[in-house]
């Protein structure tokens, strides 16, 4: 596939080290009035297997073009939105465990 032709889905967000990671977003889902981000990671070369799901949690920003995502420490929070998407997507996707 085509660098410049990349699927809408796919955003870019930058890891601690200031490196571009690539992720297809997946879903949004609402929780407890919070936004969250379902993503996955987009494998980058033939070596890397199946990512794990990361989910963020959506920020406004004072720019209405900009959105900032903030991780979850709360592994409550984590694992309560991840069984929303579980069950959400329970058709599409063969979730391990």
């Amino acid at each position: 596939m085509d660098e410049e032709n990349l699927d809408e889905n796919i955003i870019i967000l930058n890891d601690d080290d200031g490196n571009e990671v690539k992720f297809e977003f997946l879903d949004l889902i609402k929780y407890e009035d919070e936004d969250y981000v379902v993503l996955l990671p987009v494998p980058e070369g033939e070596d890397d297997e199946d990512g794990e799901v990361v989910i963020l949690k959506l920020e406004e920003t004072d720019s209405e073009d900009e959105e900032s995502y903030v991780s979850v420490d709360d592994e409550e929070t984590l694992s309560a939105v991840f069984d929303i998407f579980k069950e959400k997507f329970k058709d599409e996707f063969n979730f391990e465990g």
